[in-house]
């Protein structure tokens, strides 16, 4: 009886250590996963001056859109936390979207082979972010999915 009482109580704790461990892969894979959405957004942000200067010399009257853009990257480049970088990605975002909608009253612009680079650079860096935010959506649903789950076993 002694030993049986040892081997349940040596099972039980080899399966809170393996639920632990797990959890803290999920965790880890889920911080990675968020570094990797920042990289791809930094590059996107990088991108940005280059595209200003291009667009400038086209567009000389819209400095307001300007504007937004590069106070939206220099509002990622001093954000402290994910919500500020979120903000500051929505307000690119917004940003972009004017740029673009303004060039397509510039056919100069729109064939200028700089800007089209430009472009094409960032609709694969939004396919690479978009690609990273599923990945990051995943493993967070798998993370909170084995919370879930462990702490719905305790209740037991």
């Amino acid at each position: 009886m002694f030993w049986i009482i040892i081997a349940i109580s040596l099972l039980i704790l080899i399966y809170l250590v393996y639920i632990y461990n797990n959890l803290v892969s999920l965790q880890n894979s889920a911080r990675g996963a968020w570094s990797d959405i920042e990289v791809q957004l930094k590059k996107r942000f990088n991108l940005i001056p280059n595209l200003v200067n291009v667009v400038k010399g086209y567009i000389k009257y819209e400095s307001e859109t300007f504007e937004k853009v590069i106070q939206a990257r220099n509002m990622f480049s001093s954000a402290t936390n994910e919500n500020e970088k979120i903000a500051a990605t929505q307000m690119l975002n917004n940003g972009l979207n004017g740029i673009f909608a303004l060039a397509e009253n510039y056919p100069e612009l729109k064939a200028d082979t700089q800007f089209s680079k430009l472009q094409n650079e960032l609709t694969n860096l939004e396919n690479d972010i978009e690609g990273a935010r599923r990945y990051y959506n995943a493993v967070i649903r798998d993370y909170n999915t084995k919370i879930f789950s462990f702490a719905d076993v305790k209740k037991l």
